[in-house]
């Protein structure tokens, strides 16, 4: 038995949690999650739920549109309250009074969807193919975006981080495109305002958004937690071996770095970070963004980044927090001239570390003030990885409620122009992977913790999930564990099956010139199992969209459009398309099997030529290429070399030659009839 702290259910937990730190509520301020700010999107045609904290037994009334509420908060400062259902529409004003009172404006109500998973999730728009385009039509104002900021935790989190924003040209770029796009898909069909929460992590395996006692209560899932405990005890160990490799294939790397090396800071003794440098002649960039995304920035290197903001007479001496996101890869970060902080390769995870730094209150003067941002990228991409809620300056003492917007434009001049196709990153030559240690965000349960927990029970419609990469190879397990994540979401919420799009795995990797066995596949079909045993679950298929030598495939538009399509049909009953083929059954015909197909939508057609993607095999289980060819709504599949067929395979690779499409333009699903649990000849 794995041992674990026990955790407190949700009602029981004292006051909540912002930057480590536990409030309770001694406060009399009635305070909101997150998730409640100026230009939010509220679920429509279910009750919605409000909640927050105040001081015990405080009074707190809530009034929106028509309604109001009044409840208390309980001994432990915590309050709930839930309105009747609303119908959509805005903008509109909350406001919620205690001691204190809060009114949020352009509050619209429509539709609500959670977007999570992996990096092709977090693949924002500014890198998408024809990301210039696409973000200069990116005018929605009722398309609303939230992204969660990142963290891990090892407990269940009462708050996180982050904000609303209006859908437009200079907020989208920072956006998950995946979300954007299937919510811009939402929202031309529907009409309504839509609600974007977007919360992933990059590299994330299935079971760091599954809840802990989940994961613990089952047989077939508590070796993940087993084996992160075995982690945790090597780690010491297993961090110093690997920051030695790292020092060794540094010093050894004369010819071929591992990573870029810093030259020293050339624009400090320029005086880049001085107040009185006149900038007025450097370009302009509009951040946050990776600096790979504008015209010839593709380097490696130093850029020096520089805003000025003006501070108010009421911040005069006071210290300050400056909070930028995360920098890809290190920083050196000057106010007035004065370096306030920096973050180094001893940093865990220094990329996507989180800057947050504190000025001097001798430093705070009313006026014009610089702050200046030295970044250097030494592998991959460089700039301002996080998103424009986490780039904030404020006073300390009275928080973020008067912070000024830093995410916008800032001058920028480039230090060291370094060719990024010069190195080679740690794996290429041998160095293993950063060890699992504390606060990794791969560790089991720590984002469900802090990055989907604290969003319960904000009312919503349902989700999108992208992720499945990192859990190949364990594709018999990931059935179960991906099944019981979606039942941890749905029971969170409480809602009941709230719906929920899964996307499927692109195609990626080298071509094989003969069918064979493949880890992506199965994942593949472990995705599209799950969308088959559990109720108002959805599959969006990206066979044909992937890229052979990127794991990131650029074309984000067909995913969302077809997660779009599934929801129009399966949640809100439009008559549109939604899916591509789906083996049925087949029949066996002497030396011929034919394959029948639900989705056929008018017919089938193969994309492009002769049909092709289809594998048959004999009782000797070897699969040949087999000729196909359709006919009617069914696809006859022989091969000379099978003269007795017993099973068919489609599309099982990992980057399949397939073509197999209907006649609404959406792709077949992968599949194989030897496997499908209770499957026979001719019934799966």
């Amino acid at each position: 038995m794995v041992d674990k702290k026990k955790r407190l259910p949700r009602a029981s937990r004292i006051g909540f949690v912002v930057s480590g730190l536990l409030l309770t509520g001694l406060q009399a301020e009635v305070r909101l999650p997150a998730l409640f700010t100026h230009h939010m999107v509220l679920q429509r045609d279910i009750p919605i739920t409000i909640w927050g904290w105040a001081a015990p037994g405080e009074a707190i009334r809530v009034h929106f549109r028509e309604q109001s509420g009044i409840t208390t908060a309980d001994e432990e400062g915590r309050w709930l309250l839930r309105l009747e259902s609303e119908s959509y529409g805005g903008p509109d004003t909350l406001v919620v009074e205690g001691e204190n009172r809060i009114s949020l404006e352009d509050v619209m109500v429509g539709e609500v969807w959670i977007c999570s998973g992996q990096s092709n999730m977090e693949w924002k728009v500014h890198s998408v193919k024809n990301a210039e385009a696409e973000i200069a039509a990116a005018q929605y104002p009722a398309l609303r975006m939230f992204t969660v900021t990142k963290k891990v935790a090892d407990e269940p989190q009462q708050d996180c981080s982050g904000e609303w924003q209006i859908c437009s040209p200079e907020t989208v770029g920072g956006f998950s495109a995946v979300g954007y796009f299937f919510g811009r898909e939402l929202y031309r069909n529907l009409g309504v305002p839509v609600g974007l929460i977007h919360t992933s992590w990059g590299g994330t395996p299935a079971e760091s958004w599954t809840r802990w006692e989940t994961l613990e209560a089952d047989e077939d899932l508590r070796p993940i937690l087993e084996r992160y405990q075995e982690a945790l005890r090597a780690y010491p160990e297993a961090k110093a071996r690997y920051d030695a490799a790292v020092r060794k294939l540094q010093e050894e790397s004369t010819r071929l770095p591992v990573y870029q090396k810093d030259s020293g800071n050339l624009g400090k003794e320029r005086g880049w970070a001085d107040p009185q440098f006149d900038d007025g002649s450097w370009p302009t960039m509009e951040l946050p963004k990776y600096w790979e995304t504008e015209q010839n920035m593709n380097l490696d290197g130093a850029v020096w980044f520089r805003q000025t903001v003006d501070i108010p007479p009421d911040w005069a001496g006071q210290e300050l927090q400056l909070e930028l996101g995360a920098i890809d890869d290190f920083d050196t970060t000057y106010f007035q001239g004065r370096e306030v902080g920096g973050t180094g390769e001893e940093t865990p995870n220094f990329w996507t570390h989180p800057r947050k730094y504190t000025i001097p209150g001798e430093l705070v003067k009313p006026g014009p003030a610089v702050i200046a941002v030295r970044v250097f990228d030494h592998y991959g991409n460089g700039g301002f990885a996080g998103s424009p809620a986490e780039m904030l300056l404020y006073p300390i003492a009275s928080g973020k409620s008067s912070a000024v917007k830093l995410a916008g434009v800032w001058r920028y001049q480039i230090e060291q122009a370094l060719d990024p196709n010069a190195v080679t990153g740690p794996d290429s030559r041998g160095l293993p992977p950063e060890p699992m240690g504390p606060g990794h965000p791969y560790s089991p349960s720590g984002l469900y913790n802090a990055m989907l927990y604290p969003l319960a029970p904000f009312s919503l419609r349902g989700a999108v999930w992208y992720q499945g990469e990192s859990n190949a190879g364990r594709a018999h397990q990931y059935v179960k564990l991906l099944a019981s994540m979606i039942h941890d979401w749905r029971e969170l919420w409480g809602l009941g099956d709230f719906p929920f799009g899964i996307v499927q795995l692109a195609n990626y990797m080298a071509v094989k010139e003969e069918p064979q066995e493949s880890a992506w596949a199965e994942l593949r079909e472990a995705q599209a199992l799950v969308g088959r045993i559990l109720p108002r679950v959805g599959l969006a298929v990206a066979i044909d969209i992937g890229e052979a030598d990127d794991i990131h495939p650029r074309n984000k538009q067909d995913v969302g459009l077809r997660l779009g399509l599934w929801a129009l049909n399966r949640v809100y009953g439009r008559d549109v398309p939604f899916s591509g083929p789906v083996y049925r059954s087949m029949d066996v015909r002497g030396s011929a099997v034919r394959i029948h197909f639900d989705h056929t939508d008018g017919g089938l057609t193969a994309r492009g030529g002769d049909l092709r993607g289809f594998a048959i095999a004999g009782r000797d289980r070897v699969f040949h290429w087999a000729d196909a060819r359709i006919e009617g709504d069914t696809v006859i599949v022989s091969s000379p070399e099978v003269p007795e067929p017993v099973a068919v395979r489609y599309a099982w690779a990992d980057n399949p030659v397939c073509n197999l499409y209907n006649n609404a333009g959406l792709p077949a699903v992968p599949f194989r009839t030897d496997f499908w649990p209770g499957a026979t000849r001719n019934q799966r």
